[in-house]
């Protein structure tokens, strides 16, 4: 389960350091082998990072989708074509494709923000940005809460 918000460096080669706390359960699972592909929703530009098992699952449900249909189509034209496969090095470090680092703007801070399921890269301006925007929103109750959202108990 990866949970919280790291900020780390980005070496001149392009390599960030995956924190202690990340790397453990990635050997575990899925022997420090990862996909890093971009986030499709141009609101949030970020990469998402996935172990190689919980990539192997999105990859499934995005290659079962209709071939006719245009979103479908583009959705894993984006997804699916930007997929980076790495493997942590002895320092626990990853290298992130220059296509990759370009879309999301990643210069020399990001921040690794963890999914549950998956991580995410950000540019550190970027994050900080997007969370005070959040914040706002949610402080201002904007759009009222998705039948979802009202559910929670937290």
């Amino acid at each position: 389960m990866f949970l919280g918000v790291n900020t780390l460096n980005l070496d001149a080669k392009g390599r960030i350091a995956i924190p202690a706390k990340h790397r453990e359960p990635l050997v575990q699972c899925c022997a420090s082998r990862v996909v890093v592909t971009l986030n499709p929703f141009v609101t949030d530009k970020c990469l998402w990072l996935y172990p190689e098992n919980e990539w192997q699952i999105v990859a499934r449900q995005l290659a079962g989708l209709p071939a006719i249909d245009a979103r479908s189509q583009a959705m894993k034209r984006l997804m699916l074509g930007h997929a980076s496969e790495v493997e942590l090095d002895g320092q626990g470090r990853i290298l992130i494709a220059n296509e990759l680092r370009a879309y999301a703007g990643l210069e020399k801070r990001v921040s690794l923000v963890g999914q549950v399921n998956k991580l995410e890269i950000w540019d550190e301006e970027s994050w900080n940005g997007s969370r005070e925007r959040w914040l706002a929103d949610v402080a201002s109750d904007a759009g009222g809460l998705s039948e979802q959202l009202g559910g929670l108990t937290l």
